[in-house]
Formats: C-alpha cells, sequence, structure tokens
C-alpha cells in the first residue's frame, strides 16, 4: 500500500508540471495539450507528442482507457512528432490516461470540465460595466525576490536601472496589491503576456513564447498564476489574458526543432510584414501585397506561424481553451490581431465562445480610420469576409482624443473629429464591445502626450469613464506616471513606485503620493467606483450634439438615470445655452456633478471652464 502511495505522488508530480514525460526511457517525451477534460462541447483533442531526442515515427501508439478511441495517428515530417486524435467519450471518467508509445508509458491526465455550479468562477467575460487596468507585471511590483532570476534561462539580466532589462515584477507582487485595485475601482486586470519568455533579451515584455504551456517561471509559474486568477476572483476583479496566435519566441521548440517545415510561413530570407492593413480589403490589392502583409514576419525574433497548417491552427485553438479552462481567466485580449490568418481567427474565436459564451474577446487593431477598424470586428458589412471578433481596441477614438488635447489653444477641430469617429459607430454590430484607452505599454504615456497639462488630462480620463465601450487604464495613470516611446518603448514600462521593498517612494497609498497625483487618483477613483452602480454609464445609450465653439456635449441615459457630460476643449471658459439639450434634459430641473456635488439648473445658462469635463446625474 505505502508504496502505491509513493507511485501515486511520483505521478501527480509528473504530470503536474507544464508538459509530460516518458517515465520508463531516459529521454523525455513531452505531449501538448499537457492535460484535458471531460465534458467539453467539442468532444475530440488532438495531441503533439514531441520527442527531444528519439524518433517516434515507426513506434506503436496504444491508448487503454474506457471511453477515450484513438481516432487517427500522424506520423509527421519531423520524426520526432506524432500527432493523435482522440475522441473523449462524455461518459469517460476522471483519471491518468496511459499513452503507451512503443516502450514508452506517458501519463496523461484527464479532469472533468468545470462549471459554476461546483463553485468556480471563470469565464465571465468582461463588459461596458469594467473598468480594465493594464499592467506589466515584470514592472509593477515584486512580491518575490526568490524568481528575480531562473536558473538555467537564457536571459538573466536583472538591473532596475535600465529599461532594457528585467526589473523582477512577477504574480505576487499582484496579489499583493488587489485590495489597491479593489479601493481605484477596477475591475479586471489584463496582464501583459505571462507564458514563459525564454529568450536571449528583452524578454520583459512577454510577447516572444517559448513554450505554450509554462507560466514564465521568474513570474511565479503555473501555480502562482492560478492563486492569482483565484484570487482576483475573491476581490471580485475578472482576469484578462494576452494571446499571441500570430508568433512566437525564435527560442520556442515550433522554431527550433519543427514538426514539419510548413509550421511557420518560411522566406528566402528574412522578409518582415509590410503591415499594411489596408490590403486585407483592398478589393483591387495584389495577392502578392497580401502575402507579405499576413505571413511576413513581425520583426525578426519573432517568426510567423502558419495558421493555415490544420495542426498549428488545431495546437493554438486547444492551447486557447486549454489556458480558459486550467487557470480559470474571464477574457482575451488578441496581439497583433490583423496580422493573422483571419479564417483561423474566426475559427478560432468560435470555438472559444461555443465553449464558453460569456468570455469576452478584443483584438488589437492597431490601424488607422474606422473602416479599417471595423474590418477586423462585427460589423453592419456586406463583404466577403465577415469577422466574428466581438471587439476590439479602438485606436480610432485614442487619436480623436489625442486631437482634442493636442490642439492649438483655439482649433475646434479635435471635438468635432472626437464627434465624427463617434458618429461613425453605425459600422459596428456592438461598439459597446470596443475596449477606448488613453495609452498602454507600446504607446507614449497620455500624461506626457498632454505636455503634463494636468487639466487636459483630467479632461481625458472623465472622457474615458463616461464614453461609451469599456474603459481601460494603464497602470501608473493615476499617478501621474510618465513616458515617450522615443528613443525606446522601455521608458513607458517603467516600475511602479512602491512596488519594491527597496523603493524610496510608495504611490501605493495616499500619503506617498503628491497633492496633484491624490487628485488625479480621486478623480478616478470616484469616477470608478460611481461607474459600478450607474447602468446609464455602464449598459445605457448615448446622444450626443454637434459641437459648437470647442464645446462638446453628449448623454449617457437609459429608463433610470440620464447622465449629462459637458466638455470644452478650448483654454477660455464657455457660456453655453442648456436649453438647446432640452430633448434629453425633459422635465429634469437640475442637475448634480458626481464629482463635487454641486448643482445646476438646466434652465438658465452653464458657465463650463476652460480645459474641462464637467459630468451630471439630472434631477427632477
Amino acid at each position: 500500500m505505502r508504496l502505491i502511495k509513493i507511485i501515486s505522488v511520483i505521478l501527480f508530480f509528473l504530470w503536474s508540471q507544464s508538459s509530460l514525460y516518458a517515465i520508463s526511457q531516459n529521454y523525455e517525451i513531452h505531449i501538448y495539450p499537457s492535460n484535458w477534460w471531460i465534458g467539453m462541447k467539442n468532444e475530440y483533442v488532438q495531441l503533439i507528442v514531441r520527442s527531444e531526442s528519439e524518433s517516434l515515427n515507426n513506434l506503436d501508439v496504444r491508448i487503454d482507457y474506457a471511453g477515450i478511441n484513438l481516432k487517427k495517428i500522424y506520423r509527421l515530417e519531423n520524426k520526432r512528432y506524432l500527432a493523435l486524435d482522440l475522441y473523449i467519450s462524455p461518459s469517460t471518467r476522471p483519471g491518468n490516461v496511459a499513452i503507451k508509445i512503443g516502450k514508452n508509458v506517458i501519463i496523461w491526465p484527464l479532469g472533468i470540465k468545470n462549471s459554476d455550479s461546483n463553485g468556480v468562477t471563470y469565464a465571465q467575460g468582461v463588459t461596458a460595466k469594467d473598468l480594465i487596468y493594464l499592467l506589466m507585471p515584470d514592472r509593477f511590483s515584486n512580491g518575490d525576490y526568490s524568481n528575480d532570476r531562473v536558473l538555467g534561462m537564457r536571459d538573466q539580466s536583472f538591473n532596475r536601472d535600465t529599461v532594457f532589462m528585467r526589473h523582477g515584477g512577477d504574480i505576487q507582487g499582484i496579489i499583493d496589491h488587489l485590495d489597491y485595485f479593489n479601493q481605484l475601482g477596477v475591475t479586471a486586470l489584463w496582464l501583459n503576456p505571462v507564458i514563459e519568455n525564454d529568450m536571449p533579451d528583452r524578454t520583459e515584455h512577454g510577447y516572444a513564447f517559448t513554450d505554450h504551456y509554462k507560466i514564465d517561471p521568474r513570474l511565479g509559474g503555473n501555480v502562482m498564476y492560478k492563486k492569482l486568477v483565484s484570487e482576483a476572483h475573491r476581490h471580485h476583479i475578472k482576469i484578462i489574458q494576452d494571446a499571441v496566435y500570430n508568433h512566437v519566441g525564435t527560442y520556442h521548440w515550433i522554431v527550433q526543432d519543427p514538426p514539419a517545415a510548413d509550421w511557420l510561413h518560411q522566406w528566402p530570407s528574412f522578409t518582415q510584414t509590410t503591415y499594411k492593413d489596408q490590403v486585407l480589403m483592398d478589393p483591387y490589392a495584389s495577392v502578392t501585397d497580401k502575402k507579405l502583409m499576413t505571413d511576413g514576419w513581425f520583426v525578426r525574433s519573432m517568426p510567423d506561424l502558419n495558421q493555415h497548417n490544420s495542426f498549428v491552427s488545431n495546437f493554438l485553438i486547444q492551447h486557447a481553451i486549454w489556458c480558459v479552462e486550467e487557470f480559470a481567466i474571464d477574457g482575451w485580449r488578441i496581439d497583433t490581431y490583423a496580422y493573422n490568418d483571419l479564417d483561423f481567427m474566426n475559427k478560432c474565436n468560435k470555438a472559444l465562445m461555443e465553449e464558453y459564451p460569456r468570455l469576452s474577446l478584443f483584438g488589437e487593431t492597431w490601424v488607422h480610420g474606422v473602416i479599417n477598424q471595423s474590418y477586423f470586428t462585427q460589423n453592419v458589412y456586406d463583404i466577403p469576409y465577415k469577422s466574428n471578433l466581438p471587439g476590439v481596441t479602438d485606436f480610432q477614438l485614442l487619436w480623436a482624443i489625442n486631437d482634442v488635447m493636442n490642439e492649438p489653444f483655439g482649433w475646434t477641430d479635435g471635438v468635432n473629429k472626437l464627434y465624427t469617429t463617434l458618429a461613425q459607430d453605425f459600422v459596428y454590430t456592438n461598439p459597446y464591445n470596443n475596449v477606448i484607452f488613453l495609452d498602454n505599454h507600446d504607446l507614449s504615456r497620455a500624461y506626457s502626450v498632454y505636455n503634463k497639462d494636468i487639466r487636459k488630462y483630467k479632461m481625458a480620463l472623465t472622457w474615458l469613464l463616461t464614453c461609451r465601450g469599456i474603459p481601460q487604464l494603464y497602470y501608473g495613470d493615476e499617478v501621474l506616471m510618465e513616458g515617450v516611446t522615443s528613443p525606446s518603448d522601455g521608458y513607458v514600462r517603467k516600475d511602479f513606485p512602491g512596488g519594491w521593498k527597496e523603493d524610496k517612494e510608495n504611490k501605493f497609498v495616499e500619503s506617498g503620493r503628491s497633492l496633484q497625483e491624490n487628485e488625479v487618483w480621486n478623480l478616478i477613483r470616484k469616477l470608478a467606483h460611481y461607474r459600478q452602480q450607474s447602468s446609464a454609464l455602464t449598459t445605457g445609450k448615448m446622444v450626443q450634439f454637434v459641437p459648437v465653439d470647442g464645446v462638446y456635449v453628449y448623454f449617457r441615459y437609459d429608463g433610470d438615470e440620464v447622465i449629462l457630460c459637458v466638455m470644452n476643449s478650448m483654454n477660455e471658459d464657455k457660456l453655453i445655452d442648456l436649453t438647446r439639450f432640452k430633448e434629453m434634459t425633459g422635465n429634469f430641473t437640475s442637475g448634480k456633478d458626481i464629482i463635487n456635488d454641486d448643482v445646476i439648473s438646466l434652465t438658465n445658462n452653464y458657465k463650463v471652464d476652460a480645459l474641462s469635463l464637467k459630468v451630471f446625474r439630472l434631477l427632477k
């Protein structure tokens, strides 16, 4: 009996690792996905089997497990690989599946799919009711100094004095500040990628995967990531995972030892994407230009995956499903959306949404023009390609709000561009699924873009939390963090002050912030918490009026609440006649400022301060 327990412990240790190993030979065999579940809507799964050194090509494969049917064996071009198609009956019992390959026995764990009924909260989705907080784990907070360097990993850099090396932030550091997010009013965390990036340098950003089934050990590994999701959910905070389908890092096993030559887009010499998204929708585009756009590599260190290859496609889709089920995440942000094969993206999105109907997905669409952006999400166009992606990162509104903030005083084009961009929302099936933002990890920080004008910054933040869509903050926005992308994007990825025990300043607490920082922090806090209780600002409709003399007025409303927003983009106070908006003010007589509780009459002219955005709840 004692021997059986010892063997059980050993087997548990083996299958709890990120990939599985043969237990009867002196070389390692890995299986992807590393484990699976009974009760999935799609009862089929395709395993990729990889040997690190020995040929698997001529070995027999056998699975003797009730309810599992080995449907097909694929012997891939690289003899160290197999692909196995399995059918898993809904009546199958959970347990450790023994997969026999020649004389090797590989243990493959099979569990039961999570459900809300068993107390697991997951795949909740992120909606316009939420406030997303984007953070880069390496630069947010260091909660575990023991994993700053991990023996055996290629990048051993650790130097907080330069933005080009790792700084030691990790998942424990995020867990340590969940109460801070609650205080601020954050309801969802979007983490830059947490999957292993075992590359030689610049690994802090996370976008060059080297093993899909490992959470980077410098961040805390798989167990710590599960703990984060569980603790975040306990704090009523959702987790958004950053998905990268388009490419991997050069040290991924797919690149170092590809299962077949066509797993990557191959070129005679290095060929970079043209970044010309227009060719994808251009009815006159050449085949050559389309191929360069989609099959060219994003950068030299990130080889481009061939999603037309069915094995690659299955691998990526199953990994996405595995992440939701394994870690209980709530949403996907999809990196470099336009550079993926779009038919593959529709297939992947469909598989995720069928398995997890509430799961939210939004894609990075760093493009120019509402037409271009809307092409990549659900839209009203009658065109050959129809995207099923629910939402996008709304770069068009970013450019528009930046125009408002950066125009010479006395010009009114900015608010007109903002108005016009929103006026084109009719092209989206649901524009409220779009994520709106002022900055992110690839862009100069908004406070710097606005030349540190606190009035403009507060106006932009107020707009962010009252406009339609899902608002997203970038870590440090709330404490006036600065930085521009020239000469390097590293300068917009500086450490959050107070995230390291040796920091002289601690911006996580009121006493560590300046008066101006607390002014902004409290503005966000008040707006964010008000939003949580406001049906008008979250699920309500929007009405906007044509800007006049630099003043832009819009309303958010539903049957229970009407919110009036008055933006003065000019550098002088403006007197406006509120009776112009009678169709929305109706029988209301006054409005209460949701920030300072001031009350204004709706029957009188109203003086709106220069460079400000005032928000009122209408009262009868």
